[in-house]
C-alpha cells in the first residue's frame, strides 16, 4: 500500500513546474476563502468553538492533503459531522469530541487497513441521499437557538425544535435580522462571483460592517488563540479507558460517517478530475488526521464535497492546493483574529442553515420524485427520518438492511407467462406447422426460482388442462437455489403424472447445472432440453405426430 501511494505520488508530479504551482497557489487561496467561514461555522455547530474548526482546517488540510488517495481532495469541518459531534459535546463535552475523534481516527486507519475503501459501493443512492438530507435537518434543527437568540429544551435536535412549541418561543429581533441578511446575501450573490469570492464569506463582512455601526447586544465568536495548540485540546496520556464503551459507539459513528463522506466525495469529484481515488489510502490519510487533529485541539474532520469542487474549478493541479489553502487559513487564524472574534453567532447560523439547504442532494431527489421511483422514495424517508431521529450509523444500517428486504420482496415476485403456439409468429421466422397444436403451452419464466416462489410457481403450473407438452422457457431466470430446484422436480413429477410432458428451453448454463445435480435433466430426459422455444414446439409436435400415427397403426 505504501508503494502504491508512493507510485502515485511521483505520478501526481510528473511534468509539475511552475505554471502548475501558481495554479496550486490561486485555487489554494480561493479555496481558503471558501473554507473560513465554513471552518468558523462547522467549529460552533460542532458544539466546540470557531478556532476549533479553523485548527480542524488546517491540520486536516496539510495532514490529510499530504496522504490522501488523490490530488484533488479538500479535507477539514463539514456539517454533516455536526450533527454527531452536538449530541456528543452536549453528553460528554469538549473533551468527549477530542477522544470520540481520536478512537474514529484509529478505526479509519484500520478500515483502510483492511480495504474497507469500497464499501460505499454496497450502499443504495437513495439511501445516501436519505441520509445526506436527514443530517441536513439535524444542522438547520441545530442551529435555530444561535438564529433566534432563544434556548430551546432538550438533548436531540428534533426534542430541541418542539420546545419551541412547548416551553415558549421570544426571539431576538436584532440576532435574527443579523442571520437573515446573511441568508440573503448568500441568496442573491451571483453564482459567478461566488467562485472568486464566496457569498458565506460576502454575508459575513457584511454583517460585521453593520454591526460595526449599530453596535447590537448580540452574540459573538469570542476571542481566538492564535496558536496551533488551543487551550482545550486532547492529552493522550490522559485517556479514560475505563470509559472505553462509553465512547466507541459515538467514535464508531464518526468513523462510518467520515468514510462515508470522504468516499462520496472522492467518488464525486473523481469525475470532475477525471482521476480515480484510491479508497484505502483515503481512509488511512483520513484515520491518520483524525487521530493528530484531537492533540492539536480541533474536531473530527473529513473530505468536504463543496472545497474540493472549488478546488478542482478554479484550476487546482495536485494535493499542493489543499496545503496552500490551510496556510492561507493558518495566516487568517494570527492576521484576522480580532475581527473574526466579533462574528455575531447568529450569522454562522445563517451560513450553516443556507449549507444545510444547498448539501440536499436536489438532483438525485427530484430524480427520484418526478419518475415516481416508489421504492427509491420510501427507503429516501426512512432513512432521513432514522437520521434525524436515531443515532447516524443506525441510519445507515436501517437504510441499506431495508434496501436488502426489498430486494428479497422483489425476488419473490417472478413472472410467469402462460401462452399457446403462435403459428403466424413461427412462420415469420420460418417454421411451418400446417396445423396449430393447441395441446402445447409455453410458459416464460422470468426472476429467481427459490423458495419464496416455489409456492406460486407450482400453483399456476400444475393446474393447467388440456395441456400434454408444457415448455418452460427459462431464459429469464438467472439463478435457483434448492428449494426452487426441489420444487420444479415436484412440479415435473406431479404434470408426468397427469398426463402432461415437460420440455425445457433457453436455459442459463448455471442453472441447467444446477438442474443436473438435482436430477431435473434425467426425470425429463436430455433429448428435451433445446436452445429455443421454436426448436421445442417443433419437437413436440413432431412427438405428437407420431404419438397419433403409431396410434392409427396399432388400431387397424
Amino acid at each position: 500500500m505504501f508503494k502504491q501511494y508512493i507510485g502515485n505520488l511521483k505520478a501526481e508530479f510528473i511534468g509539475y513546474n511552475v505554471q502548475a504551482f501558481s495554479k496550486d497557489i490561486m485555487a489554494g487561496l480561493t479555496v481558503a476563502a471558501v473554507a473560513l467561514p465554513l471552518a468558523l461555522a462547522f467549529g460552533v455547530g460542532s458544539g466546540a468553538t470557531a478556532a476549533a474548526g479553523l485548527i480542524t482546517a488546517i491540520i486536516g488540510g496539510i495532514v490529510i492533503g499530504i496522504l490522501s488517495g488523490a490530488s484533488y481532495q479538500i479535507s477539514g469541518p463539514t456539517g454533516a459531522m455536526t450533527a454527531i459531534l452536538i449530541m456528543l459535546a452536549q453528553k460528554y463535552g469538549l473533551n468527549g469530541i477530542f477522544i470520540a475523534g481520536f478512537m474514529a481516527g484509529i478505526l479509519l486507519v484500520l478500515a483502510g487497513i483492511f480495504k474497507l475503501g469500497r464499501i460505499i459501493g454496497f450502499i443504495p443512492s437513495s439511501v445516501i441521499t436519505g441520509f445526506t438530507s436527514g443530517i441536513a435537518v439535524i444542522i438547520a434543527l441545530g442551529q435555530l437557538d444561535n438564529f433566534f437568540g432563544v434556548k430551546s429544551q432538550g438533548d436531540m435536535a428534533i426534542t430541541k425544535f418542539f420546545s419551541y412549541f412547548t416551553h415558549g418561543f421570544s426571539p431576538d429581533l436584532p440576532t435574527l435580522g443579523l442571520g437573515l441578511i446573511v441568508i440573503l446575501v448568500m441568496i442573491i450573490w451571483p453564482k459567478k462571483w461566488d467562485a472568486k469570492f464566496p457569498s458565506s464569506l460576502a454575508g459575513l463582512i457584511f454583517v460585521l460592517i453593520i454591526n460595526r455601526f449599530f453596535q447590537f447586544d448580540v452574540a459573538v465568536v469570542g476571542e481566538i488563540p492564535k496558536t496551533l495548540f488551543l487551550p482545550e485540546r486532547l492529552n493522550i496520556f490522559k485517556l479514560p479507558l475505563n470509559q472505553f464503551w462509553d465512547f466507541f459507539v459515538p467514535a464508531l459513528s464518526i468513523a462510518a460517517l467520515a468514510m462515508i463522506e470522504s468516499l462520496l466525495c472522492g467518488a464525486s469529484a473523481g469525475k470532475l478530475k477525471n482521476e480515480k481515488l484510491d479508497g484505502d489510502q483515503e481512509l488511512i490519510a483520513q484515520g491518520i488526521g483524525n487521530i493528530l487533529i484531537p492533540i492539536f485541539g480541533g474536531v473530527p474532520a473529513t473530505a468536504a464535497i463543496a472545497r474540493t469542487s472549488v478546488a478542482i474549478k478554479s484550476g487546482g493541479e495536485t494535493r499542493i492546493c489543499g496545503i496552500i489553502h490551510a496556510v492561507g487559513l493558518l495566516l487568517s487564524m494570527f492576521l484576522l483574529a480580532p475581527i473574526m472574534s466579533k462574528i455575531p453567532l447568529s450569522a454562522l447560523a445563517g451560513v450553516l442553515l443556507m449549507t444545510s439547504w444547498r448539501m440536499n442532494d436536489w438532483k438525485n431527489i427530484h430524480y427520484i420524485f418526478d419518475h415516481k421511483f416508489k421504492w427509491g422514495m420510501l427507503k429516501f424517508f426512512i432513512t432521513m427520518a432514522a437520521t434525524v431521529v436515531l443515532d447516524l450509523t443506525q441510519a445507515i444500517i436501517i437504510g441499506v438492511a431495508f434496501s436488502a428486504f426489498l430486494i428479497v420482496v422483489r425476488l419473490t415476485d417472478i413472472d410467469i407467462t402462460i401462452s399457446k403456439v403462435d403459428n403466424v409468429r413461427l412462420q415469420k421466422i420460418g417454421i411451418d406447422i400446417p396445423t396449430v397444436p393447441m395441446h402445447i403451452r409455453v410458459a416464460y419464466l422470468t426472476g429467481t426460482i427459490f423458495f419464496a416462489v416455489v409456492e406460486k410457481l407450482n400453483k399456476q403450473l400444475a393446474q393447467l388442462e388440456d395441456t400434454s407438452v408444457l415448455i418452460l422457457s427459462m431464459r429469464g431466470v438467472p439463478m435457483m437455489d434448492l428449494s426452487g430446484v426441489q420444487g420444479l422436480v415436484e412440479l415435473v413429477t406431479h404434470l408426468n403424472e397427469n398426463g402432461t410432458q415437460v420440455i425445457l428451453t433457453s436455459v442459463q448454463p448455471k442453472v441447467l447445472e444446477l438442474l443436473r445435480r438435482g436430477n431435473l435433466i434425467e426425470l425429463i430426459g436430455e433429448d428435451h432440453v433445446f436452445h429455443s422455444a421454436a426448436d421445442a414446439i417443433v419437437h413436440a409436435n413432431e412427438e405428437y405426430l407420431e404419438g397419433i400415427i403409431e396410434e392409427d397403426v396399432s388400431y387397424a
